[in-house]
């Protein structure tokens, strides 16, 4: 899972992805819009995972990642400007969903485009950007279709047509994922790999003092169908730096809850429509979590430990993670008479423990 963050310059992108990473890149007071994006990878907390390694005694425990962009910051008229557009462009197209970071803090030493903070203004011009890009892409692909559309090509009439109904939504303001399509039509909307095309989220960046600010933001982004998670980015990092008991105390001084960052990573989650499945057994090499697109197959979850195992997939044993935590093995499972065997076209679960039988 590749998260892409976007937003205005200094709305607290490189601090919401320090947040997340702890990886400590540079963040600025000043108004600034880095070059060059930031790379990170964030460990996915589960506590179901924590519970099956101690239940399985395994030496390995090993979190699902999420890798994090920090995209540099997108200024009107920046997705076209020379070197910074064309990185820009390069680094959003590579991600599966893109966190719009928006300013709600107020702090004046941090310079900011506009005088006053405006959440939803701000998603706007950026989220105009992306649609200009998108519609001058959908625009090149236009003109190179419709020469064939007009030659009779029938296949070319039909992209023309789905062309026509996305560039017509985002010149009207919509987004590309907004747009209806067929089943047919789907491998156009890959093709194209448009901005808007994106599931995204909002992360409303706000101080302590400033939660509650941006409810024109959550109605927007509810009206959508998308998802607002207010983080104090800024606080989150410095709690990081802290001892367990230390942060704990800290928050609870500020009335600030816990679960930020865990809140970012399970809206990804949702937007993406992603599941975990678990592996390992009593004293295997190691437990783990994997990510998985929701409603996919067990020979589909095979492929993503490996080919091979996906290649010479025989069955699936399944065991629910909290029966496999209170067995703590596959055999007393078995003895128990709680676990499943299920083929190739089982639909997996989120929360199942599952060993796969293959051939070599």
């Amino acid at each position: 899972m590749k998260l892409g963050l976007v937003g205005l310059p200094n709305a607290g992108k490189t601090t919401v992805f320090n947040a997340l990473t702890h990886a400590h890149a540079l963040a600025t007071a000043y108004a600034y819009s880095a070059a060059e994006t930031n790379h990170g990878v964030v460990p996915v907390p589960d506590e179901r995972l924590d519970r099956l390694h101690a239940a399985f005694q395994t030496p390995q425990c090993v979190h699902a990642t999420i890798d994090v962009v920090d995209i540099p910051g997108l200024a009107s008229g920046s997705v076209k400007a020379e070197g910074l557009g064309t990185r820009f462009l390069a680094d959003i197209r590579g991600v599966d969903a893109i966190a719009h970071v928006v300013r709600a803090f107020h702090n004046p030493e941090v310079a900011f485009a506009r005088s006053a903070i405006d959440p939803l203004a701000d998603v706007q011009d950026v989220e105009t950007e992306l649609i200009l890009s998108d519609l001058e892409q959908v625009e090149r692909r236009r003109e190179k279709t419709g020469k064939a559309a007009r030659s009779g090509d029938k296949a070319a009439q039909k992209e023309m047509a789905v062309l026509d109904r996305v560039a017509a939504a985002l010149g009207e303001g919509g987004t590309a994922r907004s747009v209806e399509r067929g089943k047919e039509e789907e491998a156009l909307f890959r093709d194209l790999a448009l901005l808007t095309e994106r599931p995204v989220l909002f992360v409303l960046n706000a101080d302590e003092e400033h939660l509650g600010e941006g409810d024109d933001l959550v109605a927007f982004a509810r009206s959508r169908g998308d998802e607002v998670v207010a983080l104090p980015a800024k606080l989150e990092v410095e709690l990081a730096e802290l001892e367990p008991d230390e942060a704990t105390e800290f928050r609870t001084e500020l009335g600030v809850p816990a679960g930020g960052v865990e809140a970012l990573i399970a809206a990804c989650y949702r937007v993406l429509g992603y599941i975990t499945f678990f592996t390992g057994d009593f004293k295997s090499s190691e437990s783990r979590a994997w990510q998985l697109p929701e409603g996919a197959t067990a020979w589909q979850a095979a492929g993503r430990i490996h080919g091979d195992i996906q290649k010479g997939f025989v069955r699936a044993e399944v065991v629910p993670v909290e029966e496999a935590v209170s067995c703590e093995s596959f055999a007393h499972a078995r003895d128990k008479g709680v676990l499943r065997v299920e083929g190739k076209d089982y639909v997996v679960r989120d929360g199942d423990v599952i060993h796969f039988r293959h051939t070599a």
